[in-house]
């Protein structure tokens, strides 16, 4: 085929980028066109996004490509994190800020919901893992709070809808980023009555569904005031980072097989098996795992693990103290430091949004009555290892759900880059992983415009074409310290929580 270029918007919760896929048929060679910071802001007692910052970071990638691609790309996709929202009125004017899902409004909120409707039958008509993000609770929160908005919504757009809206003039709720919500129905493949009923949320604002790989059209050049892109088409990808990323894995055999499981390896860290229905067990709800909305009519069957999200804090602490420290410093002072000597439990809700992450990890140290880490090193380390024991029992309850034995660990995402996490997830797991994409997200988003334009056939075509498109590293478990991992194990399952989700 002749080669052709596709542009992905990879917006995550600390860093957009965009990436551009040139494909001549049989590999994928990225290239990054533009690359940036960007992070919940306080506003009026909120944390919020930048919305006006992101979209300018979308429209300077733009323009790169423009600038540096012979030919201009035949298209672009955008994905992004789960769960926020903005609401517009009749006038399709913002009702107030894109607030940040690590907004403390949903505090309680969880306890709110389980006053009107029990846990499992929230469940039942969700698949989804209880976490005080999600945009139910957020939705009760502004019931609660600014019940006028609610009023006034005619469209609810999430941050890759609202995007999409923008570069192409169509509204509609994307299907992977909806299943996130706990408030779309799995088994009937829509938004669910009956929970937006009984919670008093207006059903009239929220959108039809559009399935991954839906060519939106081309792009609005009144929003984009750009030559040379008048025959750009807008499509949708898994607009979800998460079902972007799970898409790039690089997995042989049948799709829907659950011999081998995903970690999408960011901020946050989803650990699942990709189904080819959803799975609405009673294990799976005692496990408070999730089910999402994949590309190809899969479903994630995953549980969302803190993932980088302590190291990126506690750098961000250390540099506002003047240490200037980058992740290779931090990888050599955590690798110097003695392993498995103090824990955390990382999805404890007091790192949710600490002003002092450091501290915050000595504190409960301290208070569970363990040896408290001092040194950068030591608090690195202690990190590390307390994730990566928490995604070994997400493995473990893999296999519990699924009855089948897990293989081998895809590690996929900016952390595969991470060689002693990795190393570690593979110690704690006791099992084979094998790291990589890095751009997983990208890649994957890359691949349905492929798909949409019939350049590649379909998802299996797609990861072999990944698999000879990226260096991929093997980590195998050292079982010289098993015994160790394990009592560590079993020692953060007996931790106190503070946050029972």
């Amino acid at each position: 085929m002749k080669p052709k270029t596709y542009l992905a918007a990879d917006l995550g919760a600390s860093s957009g980028r965009v990436i551009a896929g040139k494909f001549d048929g049989e590999k994928i060679e990225l290239e990054e066109f533009n690359r940036f910071d960007h992070s919940a802001i306080e506003s009026s007692g909120n944390f919020i996004w930048n919305i006006s910052e992101l979209w300018q970071g979308i429209v300077k990638g733009l323009q790169i490509a423009v600038d540096k691609l012979d030919s201009p790309p035949a298209s672009i996709g955008i994905d992004t994190w789960a769960v926020d929202f903005v609401l517009l009125d009749k006038s399709n004017k913002p009702l107030g800020d894109a607030v940040s899902y690590r907004d403390p409004r949903t505090d309680g909120m969880i306890e709110k919901a389980l006053e009107i409707l029990p846990r499992y039958d929230i469940f039942k008509h969700s698949g989804v893992q209880f976490m005080q993000i999600n945009t139910l609770f957020q939705l009760l929160a502004i019931k609660r709070q600014n019940p006028e908005l609610l009023n006034k919504a005619k469209s609810f757009l999430m941050i890759p809808d609202l995007f999409n809206w923008r570069l192409s003039g169509v509204k509609c709720n994307e299907f992977t980023n909806a299943t996130t919500t706990q408030l779309f129905d799995p088994m009937l493949g829509q938004w669910s009555d009956y929970l937006l009923d009984t919670f008093g949320i207006p059903r009239e604002m929220f959108l039809d569904i559009a399935q991954p790989c839906t060519d939106l059209g081309k792009l609005n050049m009144s929003e984009i005031p750009i030559s040379g892109l008048s025959e750009m088409r807008v499509i949708l990808p898994g607009t979800h980072d998460t079902a972007s990323s799970v898409f790039s894995a690089p997995a042989s055999g049948q799709l829907g097989v659950c011999d081998w499981c995903y970690i999408c390896l960011g901020t946050w860290a989803l650990v699942g098996v990709e189904s080819l229905a959803p799975i609405m067990s009673q294990v799976v709800y005692d496990l408070n795992f999730t089910n999402e909305g994949g590309v190809g009519g899969t479903t994630r069957v995953l549980k969302n693990v803190t993932g980088l999200w302590l190291l990126q804090e506690c750098r961000r602490t250390w540099n506002e103290q003047g240490r200037n420290l980058d992740w290779n410093e931090m990888n050599n002072l955590a690798q110097k430091a003695t392993p498995l000597k103090s824990f955390i439990d990382p999805d404890d809700r007091t790192f949710l949004c600490p002003t002092d992450m450091p501290e915050a990890i000595k504190t409960f140290c301290r208070n569970s009555n363990q040896p408290v880490p001092q040194t950068e090193g030591e608090i690195l380390r202690c990190v590390i290892d307390s994730v990566a024991i928490k995604l070994g029992q997400a493995v473990e309850m893999c296999e519990q759900i699924t009855g089948v034995n897990i293989n081998t660990i895809h590690i996929v995402g900016g952390g595969s880059k991470h060689q002693l996490l990795c190393q570690a997830i593979a110690d704690a797991a006791a099992k084979p992983v094998l790291a990589g994409p890095v751009e997983s997200t990208a890649t994957g988003n890359i691949m349905s415009q492929a798909i949409t334009a019939g350049d590649v056939a379909d998802i299996e075509q797609a990861r072999e074409i990944i698999r000879n498109s990226f260096k991929l590293i093997k980590f195998l478990p050292n079982n010289t310290n098993k015994n160790q991992w394990q009592q560590a194990s079993g020692f953060i399952k007996n931790l106190k929580l503070n946050y029972k989700p």
